[in-house]
């Protein structure tokens, strides 16, 4: 059976996202160059411009689609927690498993933080810090908390991504969340 035109699309599309962070991964964005995408994806120029403005338009949806990827993993292990505080912890765990993906730390930790300032795990992150802090006396500073609890969770994917213990790093990651434990922080 032929295959309709959205599915060609999309089969075109994919095909681009799949060659472009194929090469992201390998040779870095500044040394990637369209011909080497149009040719590991094996389609046109023309099909990469009707698709994507330019590169960066690319490297933006290769980095959105591996954003989606993480948070999604995040929102499906933490789902069913008993309470913040494990929500948090099986979340951090769905992020490094997530992050463990080859390519997915240079992609997301080092290409994409100047392009997509809203990062979705972090948005979970935040959300999840909210329920832990409710009634605490750091409720007020929620925003500067997630960015640090999420540098935190960021430099451990690399350190993990080098060869760090990521048990250690897990370990860690409990301790700073227990450290925010609203029973240490009402009194």
């Amino acid at each position: 059976m032929p295959r309709s035109n959205r599915e060609r699309t999309e089969a075109t599309r994919n095909a681009l996202l799949d060659a472009a962070r194929a090469l992201f991964v390998e040779k870095g964005y500044a040394e990637t160059a369209t011909p080497d995408i149009v040719a590991e994806a094996r389609v046109t120029r023309g099909a990469l411009y009707h698709h994507f403005e330019d590169k960066k338009a690319l490297l933006v949806a290769v980095i959105e689609r591996e954003a989606a990827d993480v948070a999604a993993e995040i929102e499906a292990r933490s789902a069913d927690a008993s309470s913040a505080r494990e929500a948090l912890l099986q979340g951090g765990s769905a992020y490094f498993d997530a992050m463990a993906v080859p390519g997915r730390s240079k992609l997301l930790l080092r290409e994409a933080p100047a392009l997509l300032p809203d990062d979705p795990a972090e948005s979970s992150l935040k959300v999840g810090l909210m329920d832990l802090l409710a009634g605490s006396k750091l409720l007020p500073l929620l925003d500067p908390l997630t960015v640090l609890v999420a540098a935190a969770f960021e430099r451990a994917a690399i350190a993990i991504d080098s060869g760090g213990n990521r048990k250690d790093y897990e370990a860690a990651i409990a301790a700073l969340i227990d450290g925010l434990s609203p029973d240490e922080l009402r009194r």
